[in-house]
């Protein structure tokens, strides 16, 4: 069935049945999330402290990924890509520096792979999600990173 447009406390129409509780109407994000039947692809990518310059590092890890999205294989997918910090700094400039690292990994993949701009969304995750939990002020350069999500067609 369609979902509904109408909100809570919208007007009803018709006979309301009760066989079955009813669901409330939930408010779905514009992409997917990961479904297990989904191909996907894992890879992170690490930055220097503060930067969010692509490294030839980063280049050698994101060249597989970038393959296979520029395959016929991934071409009905989308993808998420989440920028991340350490807890070095005040939350709101590693907001922002996470969205640039985000960004430049998107950037990286549309340019040297040709992999069509509406098939991947930046997002930056700031030190929300740390990999490793640490003190604030403490670098660690595992949660200084690029993480890509497959988000479904």
């Amino acid at each position: 069935p369609a979902p509904s447009v109408a909100g809570p406390g919208a007007p009803t129409t018709g006979p309301v049945t009760t066989a079955r509780p009813a669901t409330p109407a939930v408010a779905r994000p514009p992409v997917r999330e990961t479904t297990s039947d989904a191909p996907s692809a894992s890879i992170t990518v690490t930055f220097a402290s503060g930067s969010w310059q692509i490294t030839p590092e980063a280049e050698r890890a994101l060249a597989p990924l970038g393959r296979a999205l520029a395959s016929q294989d991934l071409a009905a997918f989308r993808f998420r890509i989440e920028g991340h910090t350490d807890a070095v700094g005040d939350a709101m400039s590693n907001q922002a520096l996470s969205e640039r690292r985000a960004a430049a990994v998107r950037d990286y993949l549309i340019a040297k792979f040709g992999v069509a701009p509406q098939r991947l969304v930046a997002v930056g995750m700031g030190e929300t999600q740390l990999l490793v939990p640490t003190p604030d002020e403490v670098p660690n350069a595992r949660n200084r990173r690029v993480q890509v999500v497959n988000i479904g067609s």
